[in-house]
């Protein structure tokens, strides 16, 4: 095995008992809510950065998942999900309870970057004020939108109407200032070089960039709606496939799968796990020369080799899923408790069809690098732009390769084990480049870990005896987790952490489905990377994010 993470030192990385947690943070608690995942601890609305501030630098719960808000018939509601980034097992839900009247909260922004964007969402979709945030604003829906769709008096019929004045040049006024050479510059929200329809607005200071601001909200789909609308035993699988809609459909449907057993209380057979880690691993390598097509495309616009070479290795994963859940997108595969069916016949056939993609892809992938990483105007171009450091990656939530590639050693396959992955020999990928350069090469070299997952998996699955190849744990029809049950889980997605945050009301439908979203916190971090950049690099920063705006917006 090699997944053990290097030895810390670092005092705030020591586990701590709920009560330890609560003597720390003292009369800042004002009441317990633990959740299935996490001890939970209420606190008054006002105290939001102490609070955080004092887990984060005396505790080590470095990293803010995400950021859960809802409206109760008393009151509203935020819960602030904490992990560590050295051991994301160890979790900590702060609930923040607001107002019905009044829903002010304090924001957590001056402590974690990442708040920016989450509690803007919770603004625009709930209507949460959050005090002292630097930017409180719309981000999904326009600023000319009339109330908030997931407040309990929201009137879904009302008529959105914008008058003429919001549609006013927003640069009227601006004039050519001598003292100054600025020009504000739309990108997009056409879709080439955006990786979707997001639109950047650019302040351009000569040939470098002054600022940028990502404009997202074009592609929202209500996706945790419909999943709010669904059951959990039938109808909620179905969607995840469309949230990270080209590549990832096996990885979205484990982090709901993941969610669900541990609400429920269901134990995935030790069959169907591999199964579950083979097909996500082939879905990892589909996502990643995605990655590595488009990425050659933005930089040096390769289409003829590059791009086509690594679709070409795409097409064969995906024929290999293909071949396992009888669908090349929305594979809708995995079923609560196992999956949907077992390997196809003959399995000897599916087994040597995928060994021999296997072996021939250490000659594409050295192929890649003779004509990616050894290309000196894609080095010009990638290498120390678009600079991520580690403690700024932190703070902006950053998860998966971006991560990774700015040395945080964190990836919850090894750190917070689920499936089959604590049974098989694979490692952890890192560079310390924080740029991107480095970001496609983690990349890369995840592929083959993957390679080496699937070859495992596909060695236990031929020596499987026949009569113990159980796909499904014995799973109620309706499945009714108690009231008011609430959980966060997450799986290592192509892109990072891709979690799930459930709260249960008894009946057999979520009360609240909230998505992380990877490509959502990731996606906060492009003005970190960009300012200062020029334009061309610019472009570069955002591919190397590999972000997809279905996800993003959700």
């Amino acid at each position: 095995m090699s997944l053990e993470r290097p030895d810390s030192v670092d005092d705030a990385a020591i586990e701590r008992t709920p009560d330890e947690l609560e003597a720390l943070l003292g009369d800042l608690v004002v009441d317990r809510d633990d959740h299935l995942n996490a001890p939970g601890f209420v606190i008054r609305p006002d105290t939001v950065q102490e609070t955080l501030r004092t887990l984060k630098e005396q505790a080590g719960y470095d990293h803010l998942s995400v950021v859960s808000a809802q409206e109760y018939e008393n009151r509203y509601e935020s819960i602030y999900h904490l992990k560590k980034y050295d051991d994301p097992t160890q979790e900590v839900s702060i609930v923040v309870p607001a107002d019905k009247d009044d829903p002010v909260s304090e924001s957590a922004e001056p402590v974690f970057r990442t708040a920016d964007w989450h509690e803007r969402e919770a603004y625009d979709l709930i209507g949460i004020e959050y005090d002292g945030h630097p930017d409180l604003r719309r981000i999904l829906l326009p600023e000319t939108w009339q109330g908030h769709p997931l407040s309990m008096d929201y009137d879904k019929d009302r008529p959105q109407i914008a008058t003429l004045p919001e549609h006013a040049n927003p640069l009227e006024d601006h004039h050519k200032d001598a003292e100054s050479d600025t020009m504000f510059l739309n990108i997009g929200p056409h879709h080439p070089a955006t990786h979707g329809v997001l639109h950047l607005k650019t302040v351009l200071d000569g040939e470098q960039v002054a600022d940028v601001e990502p404009d997202i909200g074009y592609l929202h789909r209500s996706e945790e709606q419909m999943a709010q609308s669904g059951t959990y035993r039938h109808q909620i699988m179905p969607y995840p496939d469309r949230w990270d809609y080209i590549s990832a459909g096996l990885l979205n449907e484990w982090a709901y799968a993941r969610a669900a057993e541990d609400l429920a209380d269901i134990e995935v057979p030790e069959y169907a796990q591999v199964i579950r880690t083979m097909g996500a691993e082939m879905c990892r390598i589909a996502a990643h020369m995605l990655a590595l097509a488009t990425f050659a495309l933005d930089i040096n616009g390769d289409f003829t080799a590059t791009f086509m070479y690594a679709i070409n290795d795409r097409e064969r994963v995906q024929n290999l899923l293909e071949d396992l859940t009888g669908q090349r997108l929305m594979f809708n595969y995995f079923r609560l408790g196992g999956v949907v069916w077992d390997l196809p016949e003959p399995r000897e056939e599916f087994f040597s069809n995928t060994r021999d993609f296997l072996d021939q892809l250490p000659g594409s992938i050295e192929e890649y690098h003779n004509l990616i990483t050894s290309n000196e105007v894609f080095q010009m171009r990638t290498i120390d732009t678009g600079v991520l450091p580690p403690e700024v990656a932190k703070n902006y939530g950053a998860t998966g390769p971006v991560a990774r590639a700015s040395g945080v050693d964190y990836d919850l396959r090894r750190d917070d084990p689920y499936g089959y992955y604590d049974e098989l020999d694979w490692d952890v990928v890192t560079e310390e480049g924080c740029d991107n350069f480095s970001r496609l090469l983690v990349r890369m070299r995840e592929v083959e870990e993957s390679a080496k997952i699937i070859e495992q998996c596909v060695d236990l699955l031929e020596d499987w005896p026949e009569d113990e190849r159980t796909i499904q744990a014995n799973v109620p029809r309706t499945l009714r987790p108690d009231d008011d049950t609430e959980i966060y889980r997450a799986v290592e997605g192509a892109k990072g952490e891709l979690g799930i945050y459930i709260r249960a009301d008894g009946t057999d439908k979520p009360a609240r489905f909230k998505i992380r979203s990877p490509c959502f916190s990731n996606l906060q971090t492009l003005p970190e990377m960009a300012n200062g950049e020029y334009i061309p690099d610019v472009i570069a920063a955002l591919g190397s994010l590999d972000i997809v705006l279905g996800e993003v917006d959700r």
